[in-house]
């Protein structure tokens, strides 16, 4: 499957290469995670559409495929080796049942092809129609003659090239081990304090010098690194100790019981104080005991993909700069403060930490739109989420709880709240220049989480994923030996469950 494996690195071509920008044309106010998936959206099809044109361009043929357009860039990187047998599996859908499935085969007898495996389906949605899926065997320059020849054929409604683990050449890159989230670093824009003159920095020359430092720190670190210690300034302190002191006064009334447990333990610990800003490596040390969580350093405001997929393997991409002095309560890009008082705390809570990663998992591979209504969820959940406690609502959210006028605003009797469903929740339209005019209520985290699931089962996306975790690898479950192996696993844990709970039985008198 050397071309096909070719074809899906060469996808990579669509993904965010660079930083995005004001030049560029990213409004620089809109700073949210949703509005960053929907501009990132936008410039993965525009860009798709160059390729796929230029490519038809110098083919001189306007029907060009994606697919197509992969083997091309493959054959062009290797044309020595065009001639070389290749195993590739075609996805076909025939428009006329079985009567297709003869022509299809003389097909692949033309360009000096063999069948290695032959299954087909009625198809679930279009009466009449059959999925066949067909491994073949034949030279690189003929399996791209044959997907030219299968699209111009009028028995075939589609053809899908697809990889062993399942994965089409359509379907974006995402990483399967977290020493590949150096690649998922890309800003969706440099808001830098010296590029916008709305910025609370932007008359700052020293406040800014400081930022580019600490943005430097975070491009340059790699997976393995120690996480880059950070010196604060006395003013940078100061800041922390304003917001550190409000939050602590408001937690107690207006956030979660989860929330405050945590904020408690790390107070016990000595990383929450209010004269210390924590660094971001005894914050992670405390993350990975109590969720297995962990940090690296980011510059500033991640795409939406690449955000969303670190979350898969347990780690948050955290900034290590803090807001301007003279805007200590309000800051229109993410900074540590936010980060530390507002996501952190249930980053180490297991049932919220789980959340968190299920979102991650349900993002790799996603289409652009699922990224877009991943974030959407995000947004209304892991930032700006309330939930009820004992009959009174209580916030969860990180914007909520590093941001006191919004907190107290969410919790007035001004905004609307609405139950949470993630079905209605994902296509909610956001407000991120004033406060939420609607909020979702969660029950609880675990039913937060078993509403999530029951939506991320309708997605498009055609395999399955999790997180191995004594490989630290994601796995695509594609295949019995893969579904056998995760059995094998949950029978044996099926087992500890069993063992304890006989354990736990009082002894029988006799």
């Amino acid at each position: 499957m050397a071309v096909v494996a070719a074809a899906q690195k060469n996808r990579e071509m669509f993904a965010i290469k660079k930083s995005y920008s004001i030049e560029n044309g990213y409004p620089a106010r809109r700073r949210s995670l949703v509005d960053d998936a929907r501009f990132e959206t936008l410039v993965v099809k525009q860009t798709k559409q160059t390729v796929l044109d230029e490519a038809r361009l110098r083919s001189n043929d306007s029907g060009l495929t994606e697919e197509e357009v992969f083997l091309q860039n493959a054959l062009s990187e290797h044309p020595e080796s065009e001639n070389y047998p290749q195993t590739a599996i075609l996805v076909l859908r025939l428009r006329e049942g079985m009567n297709s499935l003869g022509r299809i085969l003389k097909t692949v007898e033309k360009f000096n092809g063999s069948v290695c495996h032959l299954e087909t389906r009625p198809n679930k949605n279009e009466g009449g129609q059959l999925d066949a899926l067909i491994k073949i065997e034949m030279s690189r320059v003929n399996l791209l003659q044959i997907l030219k020849s299968l699209r111009q054929t009028s028995v075939l409604e589609h053809c899908t090239l697809i990889g062993d683990d399942n994965i089409t050449s359509k379907t974006p890159w995402f990483p399967r081990h977290a020493s590949e989230l150096d690649n998922c670093n890309h800003l969706m824009t440099k808001y830098e304090p010296d590029l916008d003159m709305n910025h609370p920095g932007f008359a700052d020359k020293e406040y800014r010098q400081r930022r580019k430092e600490i943005a430097e720190i975070a491009f340059s670190f790699k997976y393995g690194d120690p996480i880059p210690h950070i010196e604060y300034t006395a003013t940078e302190i100061k800041t922390w100790n304003s917001v550190f002191n409000t939050v602590q006064d408001l937690m107690q009334k207006h956030a979660c019981a989860e929330y405050r447990r945590v904020f408690k333990k790390l107070v016990d610990e000595g990383i929450f104080a209010p004269n210390k800003i924590p660094q971001l490596q005894e914050m992670s040390d405390f993350m990975c005991r109590n969720t297995g969580f962990t940090l690296r350093p980011a510059a500033g405001l991640l795409t939406a993909r690449d955000f969303l997929a670190s979350l898969a393997f347990r780690i948050f991409q955290s900034t290590q700069y803090v807001r301007h002095v003279n805007s200590p309560y309000h800051t229109p890009e993410p900074d540590c403060i936010h980060e530390l008082l507002g996501h952190m705390p249930l980053l180490a809570d297991p049932s919220f930490a789980q959340f968190s990663q299920e979102i991650g998992l349900a993002s790799l591979g996603a289409s652009d739109k699922e990224i877009e209504k991943l974030s959407t969820v995000y947004w209304f959940t892991v930032e700006f989420g309330l939930c009820k406690e004992n009959g009174a609502v209580k916030a969860y959210g990180a914007g909520l709880l590093s941001a006191y006028g919004e907190l107290l605003h969410a919790l007035s009797e001004k905004p609307e709240l609405r139950p949470f469903e993630p079905a209605v929740t994902a296509v909610q339209p956001y407000q991120d220049q004033e406060y939420q005019p609607i909020y979702y209520v969660a029950e609880s985290f675990d039913d937060m989480k078993d509403k999530f699931r029951r939506w991320v089962s309708t997605m498009s996306r055609p395999f399955e994923v999790r997180l191995n975790a004594y490989t630290g690898r994601v796995e695509v479950l594609d295949s019995v030996d893969k579904l056998e192996s995760l059995v094998h696993q949950l029978n044996t844990e099926v087992l500890h469950l069993s063992n304890a709970l006989y354990r736990l039985k009082p002894p029988s008198l006799e």
